[in-house]
């Protein structure tokens, strides 16, 4: 991402969350950054795809942020607190945002960015099916879709708490009090509704899964978005091994490790992490 790109989109983000999308002009976005509109169309096509490519940019990070913290946290006793806490301490961060996008969901947005949505959806939930079968195993072999939607429930309901009504976040207490309301469902649910085949009728629905070939298209535009260093020959050989492997398991897991922390390097490290199986 170059720094002209990135200061639009900063500044924009300012104005949209002092007074919505509509009523920020691409004028009043020029004026912040102190450049010509010019300047601006030569990064963004229109005020839309601005607004495409903010929403784009934090849900890739809140996506692979969740599914790396699901992977690599070890301790099982860990875990769903971790989960709440990093996923709550994110919508806080970002609350400013949040607010606008959720108050201005039922914008008009073309059907290939509500596809797109739809995808990040299901890979959220897909990490959070992973989580949940890891913690209970066959105590929730007939209940376990059902206790996905709960916990996506939860974690709308209540990010809403300090979005709208600014109640006062206690991380620590909400996470603690999340794990012990997920445990009891989990240990409690007995009559399913969320079946396996209604399941696979939304995934029919859904998008397809992600090809190598659109994997490689995001690792090529993130080398190209970030400046030398590990984390750009990381990826390149990371690129090298998706076309030609030669690695070793422990090498590739390695490299994938050097890119992870970069903030433009997430969404390929959960691409990869998904495509090598990590």
């Amino acid at each position: 991402m170059t720094i002209k790109k990135r200061l639009i989109m900063e500044k924009a983000l300012e104005l949209f969350a002092e007074q919505g999308f509509e009523a920020t002009s691409v004028q009043q976005i020029t004026d912040r950054c102190g450049m010509s509109k010019g300047a601006f169309y030569l990064s963004f096509k229109s005020k839309d795809e601005l607004i495409a490519a903010l929403i784009d940019y934090f849900t890739t990070q809140f996506t692979s942020n969740i599914d790396y913290l699901v992977k690599t946290t070890k301790n099982d006793d860990e875990l769903l607190y971790k989960f709440f806490y990093t996923v709550f301490e994110s919508f806080y961060k970002h609350s400013d945002f949040a607010k606008v996008l959720i108050k201005e969901q039922m914008r008009s947005f073309n059907k290939e960015f509500i596809i797109k949505m739809r995808s990040y959806d299901q890979m959220l939930e897909n990490t959070i099916l992973s989580m949940v079968e890891r913690l209970y195993d066959e105590e929730v072999s007939r209940t376990k879709h059902d206790l996905v939607f709960c916990i996506k429930g939860f974690m709308k309901m209540y990010s809403e708490l300090f979005i709208f009504y600014n109640t006062p976040l206690d991380l620590d207490l909400l996470a603690q009090s999340l794990k012990e309301k997920t445990n009891l469902l989990a240990n409690h649910i007995t009559i399913p509704f969320v079946s396996n085949e209604l399941v696979q009728q939304f995934k029919q629905q859904s998008c397809k899964e992600v090809t190598k070939d659109q994997i490689l298209g995001v690792i090529d535009q993130t080398i190209d978005d970030i400046e030398e260093s590990i984390e750009k020959e990381s990826l390149i050989l990371l690129k090298q091994e998706l076309l030609e492997p030669t690695l070793s398991r422990p090498l590739v897991k390695g490299l994938l490790e050097n890119i992870q922390p970069h903030p433009h390097c997430k969404w390929a490290a959960y691409l990869l992490r998904g495509y090598f199986e990590f």
